[in-house]
């Protein structure tokens, strides 16, 4: 495959397609309110109606739209799928190419922060940005058989940077972007010169229960918390994401009370996701869900490769990646290995921070730690 492959492409959607969300929005059935008076029973239904109101009446689509217009974005066929990506490049010719991985309920929304610093040519260390859509997530194509696991995934990244010409290249995920990136190390280590993760998925060693610090004990009730507490989405995306998907793609208030939920509890927001995200931001990546109707699509990873993920999680110390590593851990993440834990399963890694503010978007959250991360361990390889 060459470049021929690559089909420049642009946003457009109809003003029809942008009314008939704000139909949907302003002739919302509301529920009652919650019986709390904070998030324990899911998002509040006064800030869920504040926050509708302002995307039917007050969000600018368009203003968003010619934002990512102004990138350099490609379609291209890789086994049958359409995928889409950004594909920025660095004026420095010698610029170290970098392929970022998002998760859910993420998008690309969440790396266009990061990409006018990471390609900066009068940086010590720039790169060209390639930026892909997972299938089935934003203006990529909806998988119609299954079989598109994030192993799967991560190939089709891996023939995309060959596509584009890049023979030596590094890789960064964050969410499924963490296994994509990871299964790109073991797939193809000939080419990839580093991964950068945010956080490395490794389970607690129990080698090291005798002498637990006390990061890793936070750790381990932190992982406690999450199964009892806030993993209720994920069973219903791994088990029945079809049936999920009929509301999601449906209702645009009940695809903004899944997902917003996500961006309050795994941010380090401090109880309101409005106080590291603009409404503006929220909604943007809300609308990279609404507009392609991606909300079984997106929801179906999880029935592909959750209990793969589950399964690699547990057996760490035989999933092992020996690809040179950068971990970054931020403090409201979850998982948070510490680096001997890490260490089991990404034998090589070079460089581990312990952030002291962020949360699971990163780059979205903390750009500039984020690409000071980034950026921080790809010297080391470069």
């Amino acid at each position: 495959m060459s470049a021929d492959d690559l089909t420049p492409f642009k946003i457009a959607i109809p003003d029809a397609e942008l009314q008939d969300l704000r139909d949907r929005l302003r002739r919302t059935r509301w529920p009652e309110a919650e019986t709390v008076d904070d998030w324990s029973q899911g998002v509040p239904l006064a800030y869920l109606r504040e926050l509708c109101a302002y995307w039917a009446d007050d969000y600018d689509w368009r203003a968003t739209e010619q934002r990512l217009n102004a990138l350099p974005q490609y379609r291209t066929e890789i086994d049958g799928l359409g995928i889409h990506f950004l594909h920025v490049r660095s004026a420095n010719p010698d610029a170290l190419p970098l392929i970022l991985t998002h998760g859910w309920p993420g998008s690309i929304v969440e790396f266009l922060k990061v990409i006018g610093p990471l390609t900066d040519a009068e940086s010590d260390l720039p790169f060209h940005v390639v930026c892909p859509s997972l299938p089935g997530y934003g203006f990529s194509d909806k998988p119609s058989q299954p079989g598109w696991d994030v192993e799967k995934i991560a190939m089709a990244w891996t023939q995309l940077m060959a596509r584009l010409g890049y023979d030596r290249y590094g890789a960064q995920g964050g969410d499924w972007g963490t296994s994509v990136t990871t299964s790109i190390a073991q797939q193809d280590p000939g080419h990839v010169i580093g991964i950068h993760l945010n956080p490395p998925i490794a389970a607690p060693d129990p080698e090291t229960f005798g002498d637990l610090t006390e990061f890793e004990r936070a750790s381990i009730a932190s992982l406690k918390r999450i199964h009892e507490n806030e993993s209720g989405y994920a069973n219903q995306q791994a088990t029945r994401p079809q049936t999920l998907g009929y509301s999601l793609v449906d209702s645009p208030a009940g695809l903004a009370g899944w997902i917003v939920e996500k961006f309050r509890a795994w941010s380090d927001c401090g109880g309101h996701p409005e106080n590291v995200f603009t409404r503006d931001e929220l909604l943007d990546n809300l609308m990279f869900h609404w507009l392609p109707a991606t909300g079984a699509s997106a929801a179906r990873l999880y029935w592909e490769s959750f209990k793969q993920v589950e399964e690699k999680f547990a057996k760490s110390t035989v999933d092992t990646v020996d690809v040179p590593t950068g971990a970054a851990i931020f403090p409201r993440e979850t998982p948070r290995p510490s680096r001997r834990w890490a260490a089991k399963r990404y034998t090589k890694i070079l460089h581990g921070s312990e952030l002291e503010k962020g949360g699971h978007f990163a780059a979205f959250e903390q750009p500039d730690l984020f690409v000071d991360e980034v950026r921080a361990f790809f010297r080391l390889v470069r």
